[in-house]
């Protein structure tokens, strides 16, 4: 078994629930997550600002701010059999990849086991 963990757009988490549902994997975790990656502030921008020009563009003035802010993300955590994990990447890729900074963020972990509270089964078939 493997934990795929995925951090995704705000804004991205219905298409994703429903393109992963469509695929067969409707069961998973979501949580509201705060955070960012490694995107810097362009300083080039700063000064231009400073001296006057017009900043246009809500991506430019975003970034802008973007080195100190944490950003609102979802965190998707699904679990799958081995064989599964690539198809569950490719469905998280093809729905979120939008080609921008911030797309998301997607890691794979294995699991040691899974056990089924209420009966007690163990393994595979407890997903």
């Amino acid at each position: 078994m493997q934990e795929v963990m995925a951090i995704i757009r705000m804004d991205m988490i219905s298409k994703t629930k429903e393109a992963l549902s469509q695929a067969g994997f409707p069961a998973l975790q979501a949580m509201k997550v705060m955070g960012r990656g490694k995107k810097k502030v362009d300083f080039a921008l700063i000064e231009s600002i400073m001296t006057g020009q017009h900043v246009s563009s809500p991506l430019v003035a975003e970034s802008l701010t973007e080195g100190h802010r944490l950003i609102p993300k979802r965190l998707l955590s699904i679990i799958v059999k081995d064989d599964e994990v690539r198809k569950l990447v490719d469905v998280i890729i093809e729905i979120n990849q939008k080609g921008h900074p911030g797309d998301g963020k997607i890691f794979v972990m294995p699991v040691l086991d899974s056990i089924r509270i209420r009966t007690g089964e163990c393994g595979d078939i407890t997903l």
